[in-house]
């Protein structure tokens, strides 16, 4: 059974509550519902703040394409369906994508949901572990008998999305901060993945096609390189497999296989 709540617990978690809108649950600590109102307005409005703050951080492409004003208000919508529970706020906002999907302000903005998915894996690859990356020296000095049968693992930071209708990578990657904001938004009907990852300090994005992602994808799911190359010209069998998985070590997406 758990612990009971200490008296500072009992406290905290009625003060929780009333902020959540439920004044009376303070009045066992000596607290009328009107008397303290405007005390916990303040306090109302300063998690606020703090929490669309921190949502404008983890998504600043979205604050970008939709300007500030609508964005606040999406976000406050967001607040107010799904507050927060994490302890740090960088947590935050993992859903905020697909409130934005169902967001029916938003259903003019085909797009939106897509990036705010992107913003969103990039913070997971900022905040994902370290890990040296599978150098292209490393891989070529495998025999080319022995390469097809490794299984080269993700790097641990590696975050991959693809986009069956729309080129969202493109878009995102031309209009994240701190690019130079576009003169116009360019959205082509192509099918476009996208590679985040930090093998050297800094996030990188890797636009995809449709042979590079399906080859990640199947690495993804640790099966042997040769059947991932497989894959990659089962979707694409004019693909360059040589190019193609040199210009994805290049980038550190794969950390260092182990021996077969």
């Amino acid at each position: 059974m758990p612990e009971p709540l200490s008296e500072l617990g009992r406290f905290q978690q009625a003060f929780a509550t009333a902020l959540a809108g439920d004044a009376a649950a303070l009045a066992p600590f000596g607290l009328e519902a009107e008397a303290a109102a405007a005390g916990l307005s303040v306090h109302r409005n300063t998690v606020a703040r703090g929490t669309i703050d921190a949502l404008a951080t983890s998504f600043p492409t979205v604050r970008r394409l939709v300007g500030e004003a609508w964005f606040e208000a999406a976000a406050r919508a967001f607040i107010a369906e799904r507050p927060p529970r994490e302890r740090a706020l960088i947590d935050y906002g993992g859903d905020f994508p697909d409130f934005l999907a169902a967001f029916e302000p938003a259903a003019d903005l085909p797009y939106l949901a897509g990036v705010a998915r992107l913003d969103r894996l990039w913070l997971e690859a900022h905040v994902a572990a370290d890990a040296p990356a599978w150098t292209p020296a490393e891989a070529a000095a495998v025999a080319p008998e022995a390469l097809f049968d490794l299984r080269p693992p993700l790097h641990p930071s590696a975050r991959t999305a693809w986009f069956e209708a729309l080129a969202v990578p493109t878009l995102w990657t031309l209009c994240r901060p701190p690019a130079a904001e576009p003169d116009a938004i360019e959205l082509a009907a192509r099918p476009e993945g996208v590679l985040l990852v930090r093998p050297h300090g800094a996030v990188e994005a890797l636009v995809l096609d449709r042979a590079s992602w399906s080859l990640l994808d199947a690495c993804a799911r640790g099966v042997r390189l040769g059947e991932a190359a497989d894959t990659a010209l089962a979707a694409d069998p004019g693909a360059d497999l040589p190019a193609l998985l040199l210009r994805l070590v290049e980038a550190g997406a794969f950390s260092a296989p182990p021996a077969p």
